[in-house]
């Protein structure tokens, strides 16, 4: 009998233990829960950490994240009011921020993540429908003034009227709208990649050759002409600088020849005789040759001269 005594206060005082154990959790930080009874939620949702009671064996505690959760979406392939077919990657931020309402909505972050995929596709394929593709490729702050610095041209600048930035703004400011209803609250929407169908894209890769091909021309023509420029202004300084030099030189030689002549003159004029008998020699020099005979007259200047030598 005592060991039967024994036994159920043995199983009694186990079962208060779990009792016990079991009437509490523990809510830890950045989680917030919700309690249910036989699945039915009980009370508000708990959002404080720390240790929280509940009624033990018929209360269970459903946890959920009250931290800022990432959403990435599958891409879709939506076209544009012109017509061009595009890969369209989303991403976007939410929080849980009505665990009652999440829970009776949803159930799960991973339905709330696959709901929020549904509610921002079709978001973004309404709002890309009705815009450019430019409007979805540039962001709003390429002004012309912007992209005529970045491409140096101004032939092919179309500025964008809304901007990538802005769309995916309108886009958040849409699918916000319907997240609440979920107990979500949606945090932002940003287009993480935007890619072309392999058509569009030969046809970019196309224009952007072209485009390229055209700046280059630009450039090589820019280029020649510096060139001719250059070599312009290079002859004309070669033709200033050789003409001065030139001219000095002439009047550096018409300097050298007055200076020979004034000392000719000043020496002829010494001996007029000798200078004389000495242009006669030249002009003899210049005339006579080794097959040359020469025959002088008695009255000659240079057969004078040798007569009176020979008297000498």
């Amino acid at each position: 009998m005592d060991k039967i005594i024994r036994l159920f206060l043995l199983l009694l005082l186990a079962g208060a233990a779990i009792a016990v154990w079991d009437g509490f959790f523990i809510l830890p930080e950045g989680q917030q829960a919700v309690i249910t009874q036989f699945g039915a939620p009980v009370g508000q949702p708990v959002t404080t950490a720390g240790i929280k009671p509940k009624i033990p064996f018929i209360q269970m505690v459903q946890y959920f994240d009250k931290r800022v959760l990432i959403c990435d979406g599958e891409p879709n392939q939506i076209p544009t009011i012109d017509k061009t077919f595009i890969y369209l990657d989303t991403t976007s931020r939410w929080r849980i921020v009505d665990p009652l309402r999440f829970l009776q909505a949803v159930g799960t972050e991973k339905k709330a993540a696959s709901l929020l995929n549904d509610i921002i596709a079709g978001t973004v394929r309404d709002l890309v429908n009705k815009h450019d593709l430019i409007e979805i490729i540039r962001s709003s702050d390429w002004t012309p003034a912007y992209m005529a610095a970045e491409v140096q041209s101004r032939d092919m600048i179309v500025p964008p009227k809304v901007g990538r930035d802005k769309i995916s703004l309108m886009v958040l400011d849409a699918a916000a709208k319907i997240t609440p209803q979920y107990g979500v609250e949606l945090l932002d929407v940003m287009f993480r990649r935007v890619n072309y169908i392999e058509p569009v894209r030969l046809r970019v890769y196309d224009r952007m050759i072209s485009e390229r091909k055209r700046i280059a021309a630009e450039k090589r023509s820019t280029g020649e002409g510096r060139k001719a420029e250059i070599l312009g202004r290079v002859d004309r300084e070669l033709q200033e600088i050789t003409s001065t030099a030139q001219r000095e030189a002439i009047e550096i030689r018409g300097q050298a020849d007055a200076a020979a002549a004034k000392i000719y003159a000043q020496t002829y004029s010494a001996n007029p005789e000798f200078f004389a008998f000495q242009k006669s020699l030249e002009s003899y020099r210049a005339i006579v040759n080794q097959n040359t005979s020469l025959i002088l007259s008695a009255d000659s200047d240079l057969f004078r001269y040798l007569e009176s030598q020979k008297k000498r």
